[in-house]
């Protein structure tokens, strides 16, 4: 007999004993609770150097040590995403074949890190030893940010110049060219297919912005050329028509490709937070996103072309013409699919220029909101963005430690799989004091979540990667539950050792 070997096969019982010795720990049947869904993520910048890197040309060496103690702080506070920018500008913060090495990475685009690592893979391993999610953020058409930045030889601004058209001080990949979306999709599919990442993500700019100038709005870029060669072809749409179909085209095509790719990949996608001013009834005011960036952000919603869904509802709670709440409850109502629905909140407007009076505490009164209202998964949220956890802007951090006591896990994705994995096989060692577990490898689990009672309190711990086959607690809980979560993330029954 092996009493402390639970749910586990003799072999693998004895090739663990002679290594950890006997735990005083037994299999319990004690009920527990499940645990807490929620999706809490914050955006990582690197165009501009906003979040990360602090400035183009650092040292290797500096750029891990910056990423790791913008990780670290995230774990601390109680995240559990990072979604970090890997393409500013049709460019590269990863290894690629078919995009150059970005700027904002190195300071000149097409170099790479002098010693050889990749900042992606980089962050895959270090975000999951952490428990957070990475989703990798694309920027799916702009070419330039900047008007004096040097492009390599290899940047769509050299290679494809007739695609390339001019919005203001940027420049920008011809939406309406088949070329460009393709473009686009292809380097999303290679990170779904090369990297570990758990999502990928696109924001808000699908055509730019438009200027406005005396009240009048503006379209930034001339594309007449491309609308009349679709017109010669037999197209019927008028041009603004024509131009919200290239961007249905490129979603729905995108999320198609990325389940064909990896199917348990997530796909989000961040778009402006109001879809008409208008809808609903109540918002007066705001960008019309359909007619101006050409974005029916709904209809993907309600395609169920996306996983998640995440609105940069960037306004405060009171305003009655841009309301939180009024915007977060309607796109909740629109999501038939479904699917996500996470909101991007405006921590970063915290104090800011742009609403000096915001306090910190109106984003965790914004999270309650989320809690109260949002989609059958689960709630959640994105933090716009890690700068403002970073400064620790009107003291957020130790407010979100309070809004983040209890422990959360992602929302499962059931579409994308419902079978919940196996149980977990696990072998328990008194070690210094501590509890160590050891798990037998599992290949289907890409997480396990361990809960921990003291008393008749339950508390969830971070996930530990499925790959990683140890994990030790500094104590030893009265009882403690393990979990396997599958890619999809549903969750296998517990396994729950109880101390004698």
């Amino acid at each position: 007999m092996f009493p402390a070997v639970l749910r586990v096969s003799c072999l693998f019982g004895l090739l663990l004993l002679p290594l950890l010795g006997l735990a005083g720990y037994v299999s319990s049947d004690t009920r527990v609770p499940e645990p807490r869904r929620e999706f809490r993520g914050a955006w990582i910048a690197t165009v501009h150097n906003i979040d990360w890197p602090s400035k183009p040309g650092l040292s290797p060496g500096q750029q891990r040590a910056e990423l790791i103690a913008q990780l670290d702080l995230a774990a601390s506070v109680g995240l559990n995403g990072i979604i970090l920018q890997v393409r500013t500008e049709c460019d590269a913060l990863y290894r690629s074949k078919i995009e150059p090495w970005s700027y904002w990475l190195s300071g000149q685009m097409g170099v790479g890190p002098s010693d050889g690592y990749d900042p992606l893979e980089f962050a895959v391993t270090e975000a999951h030893r952490r428990g957070l999610e990475l989703h990798a953020w694309f920027n799916p058409f702009r070419a330039s940010a900047t008007a004096t930045s040097v492009k390599s030889a290899q940047h769509l601004t050299k290679t494809h110049p007739s695609l390339i058209l001019a919005s203001g001080s940027m420049k920008w990949g011809n939406p309406g060219s088949d070329f460009i979306r393709s473009r686009a999709i292809e380097v999303m599919v290679d990170v779904a297919r090369r990297y570990d990442v758990d999502a990928v993500h696109i924001d808000d700019y699908f055509y730019p912005y438009p200027k406005t100038v005396g009240g009048k709005v503006y379209d930034q870029f001339d594309d007449s050329a491309t609308y009349t060669a679709y017109r010669a072809k037999g197209g019927k749409l008028d041009v603004r028509d024509w131009r919200r179909s290239q961007i249905d085209d490129f979603v729905s095509k995108l999320y198609a490709a990325i389940k064909a790719t990896k199917p348990s990949v997530k796909v989000g996608i961040s778009p402006f937070g109001i879809w008409r001013p208008g809808e609903p009834a109540a918002i007066k005011a705001g960008l019309d996103a359909y007619d101006h960036i050409f974005a029916d952000s709904r209809k993907w919603l309600q395609q169920g072309w996306l996983d998640y869904f995440s609105p940069q509802l960037y306004w405060s709670i009171d305003p009655p013409a841009q309301s939180f709440p009024v915007l977060n409850e309607w796109w909740v109502s629109q999501n038939v699919k479904k699917r996500h629905v996470w909101p991007g909140i405006a921590s970063s407007r915290i104090l800011s220029s742009d609403d000096k009076n915001r306090p910190a505490s109106e984003m965790t009164r914004q999270i309650d909101i989320t809690r109260q209202v949002c989609s059958p998964s689960g709630p959640g949220h994105l933090h716009w963005s890690m700068a403002a956890l970073r400064e620790d802007r009107g003291g957020l951090r130790s407010k979100l430690k309070v809004s983040y006591a209890e422990g959360a896990i992602p929302p499962a994705s059931p579409w994308l799989g419902s079978t919940p994995p196996g149980p977990v096989y696990v072998a328990p060692a008194e070690i210094g004091g501590g509890l160590q577990l050891s798990f037998k490898p599992a290949p289907d689990v890409r997480w396990r979540v361990i809960q921990v009672r003291s008393g008749k309190t339950w508390s969830t711990l971070r996930l530990v990667p499925g790959g990683e086959n140890t994990y030790r607690l500094p104590n030893l809980p009265e009882e403690v539950a393990i979990r396997s979560v599958g890619a999809t993330g549903m969750l296998s029954q517990p396994t729950v050792l109880r101390r004698q």
